[in-house]
């Protein structure tokens, strides 16, 4: 068995309004230093053993399901599960 760890973002291209929001409110809380927010999503996976590469497996998820390849961006690690 694999953990899967992806990490999804909006492109870089793309506004961020709910970033924008968080990052205001901790300025008004007194955090200003925050120069910039981006708001993501974090999935994990416990993918069983297969014939499939395990690469080829989760590009195929994200781009078909877990993401939306048109504004985000995601990056995944894989290790084995305990």
């Amino acid at each position: 068995m694999k953990k899967v760890k992806i990490y999804v973002t909006l492109r870089e291209s793309i506004l961020d309004p709910q970033g924008s929001a968080v990052q205001s409110s901790l300025a008004k809380m007194g955090y200003g230093e925050v120069e910039d927010l981006r708001i993501g999503k974090y999935l994990e996976l416990t993918v069983g053993d297969s014939a499939r590469d395990i690469d080829t497996l989760v590009k195929e998820m994200c781009e078909k399901v877990l993401t939306n390849v048109v504004i985000e961006d995601y990056r995944y690690e894989v290790e084995e599960a305990n």
